[in-house]
């Protein structure tokens, strides 16, 4: 099963954009959806809490994008 994904559009600060770019020049096997999937996840990660079910499931799903942006097992986050 594929997992679906979304588009985002989002506005950061300029220092924050080029750092991502200077990193990507420097990061061939990284793209910015790469890097943008890795700190979402990672950030929910850490400031979830897991104590529903439904939490859980999010936390769990949350550790799974991570790991598989960080080892690249999957192209589709």
């Amino acid at each position: 099963m594929n997992p679906t994904t979304v588009s985002i559009l989002a506005e950061i600060p300029e220092a924050l954009h080029q750092s991502l770019t200077d990193y990507l020049e420097t990061h061939p096997n990284w793209d910015q959806d790469r890097v943008f999937a890795a700190a979402l996840s990672q950030f929910l990660l850490q400031t979830g809490e897991g104590q529903t079910p439904r939490e859980a499931e999010n936390y769990r799903a949350c550790a799974r994008v991570y790991l598989e942006t960080l080892f690249e097992q999957s192209k589709s986050y």
